[in-house]
């Protein structure tokens, strides 16, 4: 008669595994050690003015907006991106990543009823649909990084021309005058023009635009030009504020 087998004996514990700190912080506290010797412009939000601005406050690089206190930043950009600045500096970004997902655009059209000779008229048709542009940006809360132009001509062809601007924004005035100087650069003094269109490229929420205040308040009165031409177009549809006369402090 054979003997029972033997109980067997339990695998001893497993010792727990010494505690990590999550993945999001420490892949925040690489991001922060990489972005810190950047130059402050590196930062997303942080355009070449308001790099500009910094720099006269001694901020210069990302490991100085990280290391300054945020009242003092705040006093600089203003509340809103201040926190935005300090936060994106020590490596932290709340936006959603989307991968793939193409930049949106928005734009407006002008069709003359004949092809139209006269600059002029060019230009104000330009300052037109800068002014709808500007008010669909508001509209939708988002800023345009880059504008783009494109002409085309009696018999089709097309110019397109496209320039990135100093600072993101859905400003009117901002975006008038990119949208003339591209104008102004293709020479159209003989040129039969039959449509006009201006697109406003790579959207962001308007979130991350830095205003800064000017000194004479001038900027102020601007905005607020806008927002009541905002509230009529609205209400009584594009084209009844007066496009032409409105923007005679633009040039």
């Amino acid at each position: 008669m054979q003997d029972p087998p033997a109980p067997s004996r339990p695998w001893p514990p497993t010792p727990p595994r010494p505690a990590r700190p999550p993945w999001s912080a420490t892949t925040r506290t690489r991001s922060a050690a990489f972005l810190r010797t950047k130059p402050a412009s590196a930062l997303p939000g942080i355009g070449p003015k308001t790099a500009q601005t910094l720099a006269r406050y001694g901020i210069t690089t990302i490991g100085d907006i990280a290391d300054t206190q945020p009242p003092t930043l705040q006093r600089i950009l203003g509340t809103t991106a201040a926190r935005q600045a300090h936060d994106r500096a020590h490596g932290i970004d709340e936006r959603p990543v989307v991968p793939g997902a193409a930049p949106r655009t928005v734009s407006t059209s002008h069709r003359f009823e004949r092809d139209e000779l006269d600059p002029d008229r060019h230009h104000r048709a330009v300052l037109g649909l800068v002014q709808e542009l500007g008010r669909k940006l508001r509209t939708s809360a988002e800023i345009a990084q880059a504008l783009t132009l494109t002409v085309t001509y009696a018999d089709r062809t097309q110019t397109t021309r496209t320039r990135t601007l100093t600072e993101p924004t859905a400003h009117t005035p901002a975006l008038a005058t990119t949208a003339l100087e591209l104008l102004t650069g293709l020479g159209l003094q003989r040129a039969r023009v039959r449509a006009l269109a201006v697109r406003a490229e790579r959207l962001r929420p308007a979130e991350h635009t830095v205003r800064q205040l000017a000194l004479d308040g001038h900027d102020d009165k601007l905005h607020r030009l806008e927002t009541a031409l905002d509230k009529a177009a609205n209400r009584y549809g594009p084209g009844i504020t007066g496009t032409a006369s409105t923007f005679s402090w633009t040039t």
